[in-house]
């Protein structure tokens, strides 16, 4: 069978995201079928790069993945549903293949996507097993209920399949083909993707993972993780820095730390960076980290107010935060920090509240984001509520912008522009921005007005700034 898998992801700021889930769905069918991939995300006219794509190959199936319902980049709040759209109707105009949907957005609300899109089948969670086998169903004339985790219609009825899909065993998937993957990837950010597990046992309140990936731990064996990084490196030798993908990479930290003394037994040299969590944080794995290359962590912290942290069901308080500050100055490790700000039931006093608790840790960096939820993508109602309230917090951040110089509030522009990413990138800095915001001055990115909405690119880069 023919199978043309579309990369649907577009945001490029901070960086471009090389689109790893779909590279592993990929090499789960590539033995059987002959399978290409179209990836949008540098296409100045991705509708009709689809239509040459689809006249070119004539598919028999079409899968598209759908990896973010809103831009990531924290800087706004733009719904991409009506594009995943315009895919899905683009396909059906020049091609009579079914349409697939999948990915971690899809995943997300499954339901809802299939009843707005209406394409022929969806696969929620993970998609190597699934798409093999939907398949295997549409070559053999099986009916397509015996697919676990299938979405499809049944005159215009949306049915789900009885039975469900379980995860997969890391260690038994092909490795993702990095030769297909279009070279300016690499060369704008010089940054590959790396995943050593799936899987989060964390019940943070408004986190997807788990529905994507589940909460029992999957790992891979850390020797088969290194020799992925060799590989690609040696595939790929434009790569400057890794970022490892995991929801958190130092959960269980035993694992995180033998991919460390993995990469230390074997010399590596690539910079890499990674999410990490306050909870099974030490000084070990900190100075394990940076002997194994680590140049920097992502923590999601999100709060320095224990009553939010609890909401949030965070599972750590704020001196949790502080000790893991405290460990990653000790071992000479880079600390960036996100802070998610109006959640629900939070109060502009708990917003300053963070604000302070920052400013007086002095973390290496800080990202401050305000709080979007996915379902907004398809209820502008609560959307619109959403967006009030967003403002509000906007102002009260513009006041206290220069209270700490490390921090990026990319809803009003400060430390996260366009034009300053690509002149960074110009000089060769490679990994996540954030790393260098010491070499900044202090008047390199002018603040926005507060409310401005500045959307520079949807940054659903898992490097940060």
């Amino acid at each position: 069978m023919r199978i043309a898998l579309v990369s649907a992801n577009r945001e490029q700021l901070p960086d471009a995201v090389v689109p790893l889930g779909m590279l592993y769905v990929m090499a789960a069918v590539a033995d059987r079928h002959e399978v290409r991939l179209l990836d949008l995300c540098f296409e100045p006219d991705p509708l009709h790069a689809l239509k040459t794509f689809l006249d070119d190959f004539q598919p028999q199936l079409v899968g598209i993945e759908l990896r973010n319902l809103q831009n990531a980049d924290y800087s706004g709040c733009v719904g991409n549903v009506s594009y995943y759209r315009s895919l899905v109707e683009t396909v059906r105009k020049h091609s009579e293949a079914p349409v697939v949907l999948g990915g971690g957005g899809f995943s997300i609300l499954p339901r809802q996507l299939m009843l707005e899109l209406r394409p022929d089948y969806g696969i929620s969670g993970e998609g190597e097993q699934g798409l093999a086998r939907l398949a295997l169903a549409l070559e053999s004339g099986e009916r397509p209920e015996v697919v676990p985790g299938l979405l499809y219609f049944v005159e215009e009825q949306l049915r789900e399949s009885a039975s469900t899909a379980g995860f997969v065993e890391l260690d038994s998937l092909r490795p993702p083909d990095k030769s297909v993957v279009d070279p300016r990837y690499f060369s704008i950010s010089g940054t590959d993707s790396i995943q050593t597990k799936r899987g989060c046992p964390l019940h943070c309140d408004y986190c997807t993972y788990p529905t994507i990936e589940g909460r029992t731990i999957r790992q891979r064996t850390p020797s088969a993780v290194v020799d992925e990084m060799f590989a690609t490196l040696s595939l790929r030798p434009e790569i400057r820095h890794f970022f490892i993908v995991d929801s958190v990479f130092n959960l269980p930290p035993s694992h995180a730390k033998q991919v460390c003394r993995e990469l230390i037994q074997r010399s590596w040299t690539t910079p890499w960076t990674c999410y990490a969590n306050p909870i099974g944080f030490d000084g070990e794995l900190a100075g394990l980290m940076v002997e194994a290359g680590c140049s920097g962590i992502e923590v999601g912290s999100d709060s320095g107010v224990d009553a939010v942290l609890d909401r949030l069901r965070k599972g750590f308080r704020a001196e949790r935060i502080l000790a893991l500050h405290e460990d990653c100055k000790a071992a000479g490790l880079r600390d960036c920090h996100s802070f998610i700000l109006a959640t629900i039931g939070e109060t502009l006093d708990d917003v300053h509240r963070t604000l302070d608790f920052c400013a007086a840790m002095d973390p290496f960096a800080a990202i401050m984001g305000i709080w979007t939820d996915d379902v907004e993508a398809v209820d502008p109602v609560l959307a619109q509520e959403r967006r009030r309230l967003r403002s509000q917090t906007e102002e009260l951040i513009s006041r206290r912008r220069d209270e700490f110089p490390r921090w990026i509030v990319p809803s009003i522009g400060v430390n996260f522009d366009a034009r300053l990413f690509r002149l960074l990138r110009k000089t060769g800095l490679r990994g996540p921005l954030w790393q260098y915001l010491d070499r900044m001055p202090a008047t390199a990115v002018p603040a926005r007005s507060a409310g401005a909405g500045a959307r520079v690119g949807g940054g659903s880069s898992p490097t940060g700034v």
